[in-house]
């Protein structure tokens, strides 16, 4: 199968839907950008190449180089990496299709928009065009050194290049310009919330889905992003406070250099391990205006509160659990840092800027409200001669052996509340209700043999939800993941609920048009302070005022320390 673009011809093929009963179109490894290598690297994306002939399209093409933390282990990947995936159930369709774009998640330091994760088998179904999207990660996608060059930020300006690509090209694949749909989760969430502000994204989509993921999470936060990358350099072998030398010194360095890195500024972001999602260190920033093309140039919630934000309709939330994928790193010792400096717990923003003995007070407080005013045990101490024969026996399953069940299930309180839920609630309280937009809240609670990333808190210690990320493979065919499909069992009608939802919501701007689900979603209202939210669950469940006290304690912890959060 051919179709013409605007660089040249592409070849993609026609493949089978996963579960039998259907066919889609597959262009895979589409660069929508100039390849980001020698005097490119760390700046601004520049308009694809065209080419000659007809390119072959069968392949996704390359990701950019990451540490996979999942993994764990370095991904070579390349630096032209900028590629997007096409997946469409009808070239020509009798008219043109709704189109949904979609950021993948990876705290913006790994992951890629591939079919291991993302394939299209079940949004296609639903007669949407599916788009996936590499972009430049960590260093090479978020270094800023406060200069024309690289004032930060080019990892989004990628995913405004491929925007831009879809708005010039997705008519050629049967799809309609006019009605993209761009969605995420985690950091890909994070993205799309970004352009929901950015007036680089502004007209080139019409609605956003932001998963588990806002700008003001914990995990996305920047301080001194210039002050962090001369830092870097020092680690990395120049001291020198010359951005332009620092410049072509990182452009001189072997990319696996630029990955996994962890340069610290104070002694406590060492105590924190990377996988807190404390330590994530580059992220979108406010750019500084030297009359380039900004991608933002406020911090979020100067942009919200002045109410400088696309028109386009929102559709925002998180799963039940967030925390449920961190049992697996929830070690004794891990978990002992938290126990004996609470000032870990203390969110970022507000370590970075109010005084210690605030700090100090703020732990306290935010230990006892999770763990009580007694030491909690991470660990029973009568257990410790157990714990050293497992050791030497089967380490795999030092988990349950040694950590207090009641500390792992708070602990899984404490971060899906602060690195995720209260932000997300405080990010779609405060995003105004422009005239003819719409916006809809939600809590995902699907639960089946897809949860895949909740499975080990839920056989080892009994804990019940949706993990982070499981809300993806109701969404998307996981081909990396051992997951079966069987179109007879409970949890594929869960998939084809989910998939219903979010593509009524590309296709009309309202996930329940009808009462076919069992439940029509109202529309949140933060004006009215009714707050109604939809539980995505077996059965649908409309609320409303969701996790008040959780609200409440946080945005006292924050306005104590002297923030509107």
């Amino acid at each position: 199968m051919k179709v013409l673009v605007q660089q040249g011809w592409l070849e993609g093929e026609k493949k089978e839907i996963v579960t039998k009963d259907g066919h889609f179109y597959s262009f895979k490894g589409v660069p929508y950008a100039a390849p980001p290598t020698g005097k490119l690297r760390f700046k601004a994306p520049q308009p694809p190449i065209p080419w000659d002939g007809v390119r072959k399209a069968t392949q996704h093409g390359p990701i950019c180089p990451q540490y996979d933390f999942f993994a764990s282990k370095f991904i070579e990947g390349n630096e032209d990496c900028l590629y997007l995936n096409v997946y469409t159930p009808e070239l020509q369709p009798p008219k043109p299709l709704p189109v949904m774009v979609y950021i993948h998640g990876g705290v913006f330091k790994s992951g890629s928009g591939n079919d291991d994760l993302f394939g299209p088998d079940f949004l296609v179904k639903q007669g949407v065009i599916l788009v996936t999207v590499n972009y430049r990660l960590e260093v090479l996608g978020f270094l800023c050194l406060d200069t024309e060059d690289v004032p930060g930020n080019a990892g989004m300006k990628d995913q405004v290049a491929a925007l831009r690509w879809i708005k010039s090209n997705i008519d050629r694949f049967g799809g309609d310009p006019n009605n993209v749909t761009l969605f995420g989760q985690s950091a890909g969430g994070a993205a799309t919330a970004y352009h929901v502000l950015s007036p680089m994204s502004k007209g080139l989509f019409k609605r956003a889905i932001a998963m588990s993921g806002v700008p003001n999470c914990d995990w996305c936060e920047n301080f001194e992003p210039r002050e962090r990358a001369f830092k870097l350099g020092k680690q990395l072998g120049l001291d020198t406070d010359d951005p332009d030398k620092l410049l072509e010194y990182f452009q001189s360095l072997p990319v696996e250099k630029l990955t996994d890195t962890g340069p610290c500024l104070f002694a406590f972001e060492d105590v924190l391990n990377m996988e807190a999602g404390k330590t994530n260190f580059f992220v979108p920033v406010a750019e500084k205006d030297f009359g380039q093309e900004s991608f933002l140039n406020e911090d979020p919630f100067e942009a919200l509160k002045a109410g400088r934000v696309n028109e386009v309709d929102l559709m925002i939330g998180h799963t039940s659990k967030e925390a449920l994928f961190i049992v697996g790193m929830a070690q004794a010792d891990y978990m002992a840092r938290f126990e004996n400096w609470p000032e870990l717990l203390v969110p970022k923003r507000v370590s970075y800027n109010v005084p210690q003995r605030k700090i100090l007070e703020l732990g306290n407080r935010i230990k006892e409200h999770y763990f009580g005013k007694k030491n909690t045990p991470l660990w029973y101490a009568e257990n410790i001669w157990r714990f050293f024969a497992q050791v030497l026996i089967h380490p795999q399953s030092l988990i349950p052996a040694i950590i207090n069940e009641n500390a792992v299930k708070e602990f899984v309180n404490y971060f899906s509340e602060t690195g995720f839920t209260y932000h997300i609630q405080r990010f779609a309280q405060r995003v105004p209700k422009l005239r003819n937009t719409k916006r809809y809240f939600y809590v995902f609670d699907m639960q089946s043999d897809r949860n895949f990333f909740a499975q080990r808190a839920v056989m080892e210690f009994g804990l019940t939800g949706a993990s982070h990320i499981d809300d993806c493979l109701y969404l998307f065919q996981a081909n990396a993941l051992p997951l079966k499909v069987d179109t007879q069992s409970k949890a594929y009608s869960l998939i084809q609920k989910t998939c219903l939802l979010f593509t009524n919501f590309a296709k009309y701007g309202d996930p329940t048009p009808d009462a076919s689900l069992g439940a029509r979603w109202p529309e949140y209202d933060a004006r009215e302070q009714r707050y109604s939210y939809l539980r995505i669950a077996d059965q649908l469940f409309v609320g409303g005022h969701l996790d008040a006290d959780m609200v409440d304690f946080w945005r006292g912890v924050y306005e104590d320390a002297g923030f509107e959060f």
